[in-house]
């Protein structure tokens, strides 16, 4: 999953499709990284990409689930969330080329892209993982 990144520690927690989870699953971050320089980006990501993860694919369906997984090595922290594939892919939409500027939603890559140092994703439509990390 984040192979040019090599973990000290890592930690993986599969948490059911339902939008409770997303709490869930910062929760689980906070107890791990605590003491962590990014702490607060990285449960601003978690929380934003589980939603996510639960609400544009299958993951929020029934018997849905969510992967999270969280990795520290020596030059920062890695969240990588998988979900159950879905129609579309993830993309970080820009406020007036895809996305109206009174749009409600719409902003989580681009929340994503402002936390993190860098992030990606790879998969199809039977599943997907998003990658972000975070520099410390």
């Amino acid at each position: 999953m984040l192979q040019d990144v090599s973990a000290v520690m890592r930690w993986r927690r599969t948490f059911p499709g339902v939008e409770v989870q997303a709490r869930c699953a910062r929760d689980f971050a906070k107890v791990l990284l605590d003491g962590r320089p990014v702490l607060g980006d990285v449960l601003v990501v978690v929380t934003e990409l589980v939603a996510n993860a639960i609400r544009h694919t299958a993951s929020g369906g029934p018997g849905g689930a969510v992967g999270v997984e969280l990795r520290c090595c020596r030059r920062g922290v890695a969240v990588a969330v998988t979900d159950q594939g879905g129609p579309g892919e993830p993309v970080a939409r820009t406020v007036g080329e895809t996305l109206d500027a009174l749009a409600e939603g719409g902003r989580g890559l681009l929340t994503v892209a402002a936390y993190a140092t860098w992030w990606r994703w790879c998969g199809g439509v039977s599943g997907r993982t998003v990658t972000a990390f975070f520099a410390e």
